[in-house]
């Protein structure tokens, strides 16, 4: 591949290519600016993985996105050392910034969908800033995709540019999104949780894939995350950050086995939530013989029957494309069946949702994964709150005002959050209001749909406690919907695996968990990344992969 631009040598592996001191930056929030980094210190080697890890808030993409010399909206870079392999990142235009990124820097985000055009294939996306900076030309460059393509093992790797985004799984166009950050080599990549949203046995392949090409072009990275179990696969060192600062640093398997401080260790203890199982005949809602398609297309539900216990959480997991969400949209009414019916406390449901009562409507609610754009970010938390208390139960002044403050101390947060705006909030706070939201209909089912995944892992335990609190005092039934096998283990009473649209099994957690296991269970549970920095390495050798 031709490098226009490239200087022909860029120095060693293992030199000095990023070095950032005492990099200290403020945020626009509440009508003042906050302090987000507190002077912390960066070193990266050429070819090097600096894993990135804390709570939300802590700072972690606030500072990756700064080794670029980049502050987003609301946010000031005020003093400190940003030096790239000799440049000085403070003091550079923001042209000579712009000829850095997306050719010597690329940045991977979270979510890969809302980072792609939709009207623009795969390839014309995956080459654009190569050609743009002069990387290369037009030709070589559209050959090289092809190859990054066939090396993130990536399904017909000579056609699927040809695709557009919708056209591709998640996990497919995370790894096209990779491949478009390494189109012009790039000397250092910021990883910002790329796999969050991706089922399990989807983020094994991006893990390896991403793994392989950073290691095949010695590029450096920094990996930002919440998934301890992830960075571990991924890092060579682990700086660890809470409110701004750093908590410590170390090499990654002396991080894991001997971390020095409190903090640090209370990341590596949680999720340990259990919950007592109890097998219940009493059954609230039924799934029969379900099928179910989008237009007149091929079926995404074949034959689905599941039965949930009243008072209990059931948990339905399988991989991106199993039918798990889109069996939440049959239940709720937002996808009708072709055949098979659902019954609620043993009474037939009105299939379609804008057939169905108001109160059929209250008794089942629905908890998405992303707060943010559950939310209007117009409205208050108390108008958020109180649209369910006025649809369903006609309040209104003083009665409701009254009984938002009741729900909002029923998720642990004070008054005062009813005059904030969702922009105001954190993460965790954001998911608690969505709760708040689904409890003020007075429901009896709750359907939670991915809603901890995107959530630090001590965020997640609370959410988790807290649905398991009012579970208990309010009776309510879960239906959760997820990916990830720790929370499963967490929060079940019963467990149902999908896979293409079908049921595979469905028990008790304890025979679904517990050996022999069936095929595709197994996959998924062999496929849970471990707290153990060769974990990956054993993955790929079970699959042959170098």
């Amino acid at each position: 591949m031709s490098k226009k631009n490239k200087p022909e040598a860029r120095g060693e592996k293992g030199d000095i290519l990023l070095e950032m001191k005492d990099v200290r930056i403020d945020g626009f929030s509440d009508e003042r600016w906050h302090k987000i980094i507190k002077g912390v210190d960066l070193t990266l080697k050429r070819g090097e993985v600096l894993g990135l890890i804390g709570e939300s808030g802590a700072g972690k993409s606030t500072l990756g996105k700064a080794s670029m010399g980049y502050a987003q909206p609301g946010c000031k870079i005020l003093s400190g050392s940003i030096m790239f392999d000799g440049i000085d990142l403070m003091t550079a235009t923001e042209a000579e910034k712009r000829a850095l990124w997306g050719s010597r820097i690329a940045y991977v985000a979270q979510s890969a969908a809302a980072s792609f055009n939709p009207a623009h294939r795969l390839i014309d996306q995956t080459v654009e800033a190569t050609v743009d900076h002069g990387v290369s030309d037009d030709t070589a460059a559209r050959k090289d995709a092809i190859e990054l393509y066939q090396s993130l093992t990536l399904p017909n790797p000579d056609t699927i540019g040809d695709r557009y985004p919708h056209q591709v799984s998640g996990g497919q166009l995370q790894r096209v999104m990779t491949a478009m950050a390494m189109s012009p080599r790039p000397d250092l990549i910021i990883f910002d949780e790329p796999t969050t949203a991706l089922d399990v046995t989807t983020q094994v392949d991006v893990l390896l894939s991403m793994r392989s090409i950073v290691e095949k072009f010695n590029t450096a990275a920094i990996y930002i995350t919440h998934d301890l179990a992830v960075v571990a696969q991924m890092a060579d060192r682990i700086k660890v950050l809470r409110y701004g600062e750093e908590v410590e640093e170390a090499v990654t398997q002396e991080m894991l086995s001997n971390p020095t401080q409190d903090y640090t260790k209370s990341l590596w203890s949680v999720r340990a939530l259990e919950k007592p199982e109890a097998p219940s005949d009493d059954i609230i809602l039924e799934v029969k013989g379900v099928d179910a398609a989008y237009g007149a297309g091929v079926k995404v539900l074949q034959d689905v029957s599941i039965k949930v216990p009243r008072g209990r959480t059931v948990s339905i997991v399988g991989e991106s494309g199993s039918g798990k969400s889109t069996t939440a949209r049959v239940i709720t009414g937002l996808l009708p069946p072709i055949s098979g019916s659902i019954e609620f406390n043993g009474t037939p449901l009105t299939a379609a949702l804008k057939e169905r009562s108001p109160d059929e409507l209250r008794r089942i609610q629905m908890i998405y994964q992303m707060a943010d754009t559950a939310m209007n970010p117009k409205q208050t938390v108390g108008e958020i709150i109180g649209r369910p208390l006025e649809f369903y139960h006609n309040m209104s002044g003083s009665e409701k005002v009254a009984r938002v403050n009741e729900l909002l101390e029923m998720i642990e947060l004070d008054a005062s959050f009813a005059d904030r705006l969702p922009s105001e909030l954190s993460g965790g706070q954001k998911q608690r209001i969505c709760i708040a939201r689904a409890l003020a209909a007075n429901p009896e089912l709750i359907i939670c749909d991915e809603v901890t995944s995107a959530l630090d892992q001590i965020v997640q335990e609370g959410i988790l406690k807290l649905l398991l609190r009012l579970q208990k005092e309010l009776n309510i039934t879960y239906i959760f919907i997820t990916h990830d096998i720790a929370v499963v283990k967490a929060i079940s009473d019963e467990i149902v695996v999908m896979f293409q649209g079908g049921v595979v099994e469905q028990g008790l957690k304890s025979n679904v968990l517990e050996p022999p296991f069936k095929d595709y269970t197994q996959l998924l549970l062999e496929s849970v990344p471990e707290m153990d920095p060769s974990w990956l390495d054993s993955i790929a050798a079970n699959r042959g992969v170098d």
